[in-house]
């Protein structure tokens, strides 16, 4: 099978198991590929993987409102994963309730400064199911 369309985002990180523990945790993501230095993550949901690679510096961190975004099953599951990034001092932004179609959201920063972006309600498939319907 020959991939097509949109199938993964690279990051350079300085630790990839800190990375992965990361991106574990607050995304859902299990290793699906791993060899020295890379690391493809996935969610098992699309043919999409996040790939980490290992430097020695990171220079520029995806920062906001440059950010990673995963969608959470629950409201509650936003609260649960912002609790828990508070008390980890990585909580940057929110949770904040932007109603339709941006939803519920949280940023958090990664091990690296990069940011991901947890949500609830936002409309990522309604919004392509309608834009590619007509």
């Amino acid at each position: 099978m020959t991939d097509v369309g949109f199938t993964h985002v690279a990051l350079p990180v300085t630790d990839l198991d800190a990375s992965i523990a990361f991106y574990s945790h607050y995304a859902g993501m299990k290793v699906v590929h791993h060899r020295p230095e890379v690391v493809w993550l996935s969610d098992g949901r699309r043919p999409f993987v996040l790939v980490l690679i290992e430097s020695k510096r990171v220079k520029h961190p995806l920062r906001p409102f440059s950010h990673l975004g995963v969608a959470c099953r629950t409201r509650d599951d936003v609260d649960r994963l912002c609790e828990q990034a508070r008390a980890e001092d990585i909580l940057v932004a929110g949770p904040t309730d932007d109603g339709p179609p941006v939803g519920y959201w949280a940023f958090f920063r990664d091990p690296d400064g990069h940011t991901l972006e947890i949500s609830h309600g936002q409309e990522v498939a309604l919004t392509v199911d309608e834009a590619t319907d007509g």
